[in-house]
């Protein structure tokens, strides 16, 4: 089966291409995306007790931004209109500012693994929210997916905790982070259908520097006063977990649904915990690889679709 695409220069009708190419493309993507996350989530606990979440975040984003900047401009490029502006200034201020703040400080007061736990409520609220405000339909093996998946993150979160690790504060904030992504996905999923996803990102990403500015002076002062190697992991989250993945994300957001996109970060706990024990030596615990296989089996369960009866 094959369908026709349009010239990507021109926007003219092309030439046909196979649908399990575009599929390939999309997958692919989203690989990408789930893996640069995870190591987000141990670039954060690397940086953590050195760097303030403030600062964290606004350096983050404006690395981002000037990598978003040299890949917009360098083509033809298609700018919001009127209409758009108003999902756009939420998308980037939920996801990009608060969600990066939210996070950053609920890291300093809670292990990764129980950060990772929290927020996977987002993608929970995106699945069930989508059904309301996007019309996507909630399939039988969508919700069993669902409850398999974060049952799976439930066990690594558990596997993973520290002892006595009870800070309210920080759970609260890491539930805070899970409210905002999920606005953020439901935000940015009309705005694909509109907008290419290299110019939501930008200006996304734009919209949550404009959020942070009011940490401009920590900012100045990590940079002077911090080594080059914290300087670097900054920088690294600014190109790769950011620049990148975000609009990698925005590529397979804008060829699938929000809800069962969403659900494919379940993954993410269980990369982070592999990536921990290469990167940091954090040797994880035995549930949490039978998490990750929970996880997986629930990603799987997603994807599946019901059989169609035939036509008495």
């Amino acid at each position: 089966m094959t369908l026709t695409t349009d010239d990507p220069a021109t926007g003219r009708p092309g030439s046909t291409a196979a649908i399990p190419a575009r599929a390939w493309l999309t997958t692919a993507a989203v690989a990408v995306t789930l893996l640069l996350w995870a190591s987000a989530f141990v670039a954060i606990r690397h940086l953590g007790h050195d760097v303030g979440p403030g600062a964290l975040s606004l350096g983050r984003l404006l690395v981002a931004s000037v990598v978003l900047a040299a890949l917009v401009f360098r083509r033809p490029r298609r700018w919001p209109a009127s209409r758009d502006w108003p999902l756009l200034l939420l998308c980037g201020a939920a996801w990009l500012g608060v969600y990066n703040l939210a996070l950053n400080a609920a890291e300093q007061r809670i292990d990764a693994g129980t950060a990772a736990l929290v927020v996977q409520i987002g993608p929970l609220l995106v699945a069930l929210l989508a059904t309301v405000f996007l019309k996507e339909r909630m399939t039988r093996w969508l919700a069993i997916g669902m409850v398999v998946g974060f049952a799976g993150v439930v066990v690594i979160g558990r596997g993973s905790a520290e002892g006595g690790n009870g800070d309210l504060a920080g759970v609260l904030l890491a539930g805070l982070a899970a409210v905002t992504y999920a606005i953020g996905v439901l935000a940015q999923k009309p705005l694909l259908r509109r907008l290419p996803g290299l110019e939501v990102t930008f200006i996304a990403c734009l919209v949550g520097v404009a959020v942070c500015l009011p940490w401009t002076g920590e900012l100045v002062h990590v940079v002077q006063t911090r080594s080059a190697t914290d300087l670097a992991w900054i920088a690294y989250l600014g190109v790769f977990p950011t620049a990148i993945a975000f609009s990698t994300w925005a590529f397979a957001l804008s060829r699938t649904d929000a809800g069962k996109m969403a659900l494919t970060t379940f993954l993410v706990p269980f990369l982070a915990t592999g990536l921990a024990w290469l990167l940091l030596d954090e040797v994880p615990a035995v549930t949490a690889f039978v998490g990750g296989v929970l996880c997986i089996a629930g990603v799987l369960l997603t994807r599946r679709r019901s059989r169609r009866r035939p036509p008495a």
